[in-house]
């Protein structure tokens, strides 16, 4: 938590809320599941303060997580999304539980709502389409976040938030994209034993995103699945076993333009 902003307010209360939201992260039930501290999710949230009162907060927050790959000491990024709409009350000491049946606190909301999408991003990448249940957790939380009044949560407050992120994940039109990140993952995963038909299997799977880009072009779940993996797919295509990736390229300035430097830069 970077807080340097709002100096006139005591540090420790930031502190003491870092902590606590530590603890709502690694502590909250999300899934009933009993896990190993190995089968723990790797993720990290930023939170940058750029105003404040005693108790009125806003700001942004960066959302990362990255997944394991078998066999490695390597783990895959999964998700890096920068949320620029985090304001939110909160008292020094307050209690923070979340409760999916309510919507007490934006804090709480927006925090809960991306463990939920983490989740469930982890959960594609290891079985086709499996994170549904906690994208409709993460959907649920989003309606009820819809009458706080808060930003992020409604149609109207822009194109690139919470709200479309979730609905956008729910919807069958997109998922070729949910498809494309476990088709992805499986890949990577395979790299230990067959480092070349590793390589075919992420061409493979990231030629598939252009069925999305057929039907919605620059759809912003493309661009959240490259923000995620760009880096990676170049240092992939750019060394080890050679295989044939012109029409890759070809294929990722077409459904990722932004990208398209980096894409240049693939040594092949």
């Amino acid at each position: 938590m970077n807080a340097q902003k709002l100096a006139n307010i005591n540090p420790q209360i930031f502190t003491n809320l870092q902590t606590a939201l530590t603890d709502l992260v690694n502590k909250t039930d999300w899934n009933g599941q009993l896990l190993n501290q190995n089968e723990r999710i790797n993720c990290s949230m930023f939170i940058t303060l750029q105003s404040g009162t005693t108790n009125q907060f806003s700001g942004t927050i960066q959302v990362l997580s990255s997944r394991p790959i078998f066999d490695s000491s390597y783990s895959s990024p999964i998700f890096n999304f920068n949320d620029k709409d985090f304001n939110f009350s909160y008292t020094e000491f307050e209690n923070l539980v979340y409760n999916p049946n309510s919507f007490d606190s934006n804090l709480v909301g927006v925090i809960a709502f991306y463990c939920n999408l983490i989740l469930g991003l982890d959960a594609d990448s290891f079985q086709e389409l499996g994170g549904t249940s906690y994208y409709d957790a993460a959907l649920n939380i989003a309606n009820l976040g819809q009458l706080s009044g808060y930003k992020g949560w409604t149609q109207g407050d822009g194109n690139q938030n919470r709200y479309f992120l979730i609905n956008d994940l729910v919807s069958p039109t997109f998922n070729d994209i949910r498809i494309a990140n476990y088709n992805y993952a499986t890949a990577l995963d395979g790299m230990s034993k067959d480092l070349k038909s590793a390589k075919e299997n992420v061409k493979s799977a990231l030629m598939g995103l252009s069925k999305v880009h057929s039907v919605r072009p620059n759809a912003f779940l493309t661009r959240v699945f490259f923000d995620a993996k760009s880096d990676e797919i170049v240092s992939i295509f750019s060394g080890g076993p050679s295989i044939s990736i012109t029409d890759l390229v070809t294929t990722l300035n077409r459904v990722s333009p932004m990208n398209s430097s980096k894409w240049s830069s693939i040594k092949y």
